[in-house]
């Protein structure tokens, strides 16, 4: 149930995240591997992005690849906050108190981020370059024209064989380490700072949105430069042999990027990344805070010994 609980809550956020999460994989990708002011720039920012997209592909555009995200969020979230709550719920993470105990919440929710990272890295390889895909005059990085999810599967499968659908793996894991640590550690350690006040403990779904809402801000801080990677690594293009055309792996990409187009590179997108976090995260967060609490009462409810069994 916590697993099943884990993905309601990742697939109802998507629904509202997505059109953001295109417009970041497209501004992640724009003028890869050059120096600023030396490409053209389609994307100016996260609304202007979202006009241009809607404009030139209809409204239809800013849900691309929203089948596969679903399926990505579901198997990845299901996972790492299915896992995070059985650790929570045993008592392995919190003092006797009830308080989350920092270090032991960083270790388990980033384990479990990059179990669920590495579980869902195929999905995430074809809802990035699916997003990505664009009409000709507003197209930034490789385009791979795939016709949908199974056709994808097929044409990364036939070309680059079983390995390839985890092409990127490592990095997703890396981005998934940081950002799943930060965001449940720092989510579980603002809520408990804020029900110390009368407000947030008598309105428990306020004291959820404000904490997902901090720990939004400071998950895109740490974790942009690890999703700027693990996009680019995703979308590039490969040769007869299977070898990203542009990066050959995680330090090349760090190291290019970084001579290419500098420190603010790592950053690209930061805008369209904290809205996507702030909306999915809250959303996310909120829904798996209500689920748990209907599971509790409902369904875990210690049974009344005086009934007879």
């Amino acid at each position: 149930m916590d697993f099943m609980i884990g993905g309601l809550a990742a697939g109802g956020a998507t629904l509202f995240s997505n059109p953001f999460d295109v417009v970041k994989t497209r501004m992640q990708l724009q003028g890869e591997l050059k120096p600023r002011g030396q490409h053209q720039v389609i994307y100016k920012n996260t609304m202007k992005g979202g006009y241009v997209i809607a404009k030139t592909e209809g409204v239809r555009g800013l849900q691309r690849g929203l089948a596969t995200a679903l399926m990505t969020q579901i198997v990845r979230d299901s996972t790492r906050l299915g896992l995070y709550q059985w650790f929570h719920k045993n008592g392995y993470l919190t003092d006797d108190n009830g308080k989350t105990i920092l270090y032991k919440s960083a270790v388990v929710s980033a384990a479990t981020g990059a179990a669920g990272a590495f579980l869902s890295s195929p999905l995430f390889l074809i809802k990035t370059q699916l997003q990505s895909q664009a009409a000709q005059k507003i197209s930034v990085g490789t385009q791979h024209g795939h016709k949908g999810l199974h056709a994808a599967f097929r044409t990364i499968y036939k070309d680059e064989g079983i390995f390839g659908l985890w092409r990127g793996g490592v990095a997703t894991c890396m981005r998934a380490v940081v950002g799943s640590s930060t965001q449940l550690t720092t989510f579980a350690i603002s809520k408990d700072l804020l029900r110390e006040y009368e407000l947030f403990l008598r309105y428990p779904v306020v004291a959820s949105f404000v904490a997902s809402i901090i720990c939004s801000f400071v998950q895109c801080v740490l974790m942009n430069p690890f999703d700027l990677v693990s996009t680019r690594l995703y979308n590039q293009g490969v040769d007869k042999s299977g070898k990203g055309v542009l990066y050959d792996g995680l330090v090349d990409a760090y190291i290019k990027i970084f001579k290419n187009e500098g420190f603010r590179g790592f950053y690209k997108g930061v805008t369209a990344s904290y809205v996507r976090l702030a909306r999915h995260g809250t959303f996310c967060l909120v829904f798996w805070d209500v689920l748990k609490d209907l599971q509790e009462k409902y369904i875990d409810k210690p049974k009344d010994p005086t009934r007879n069994s």
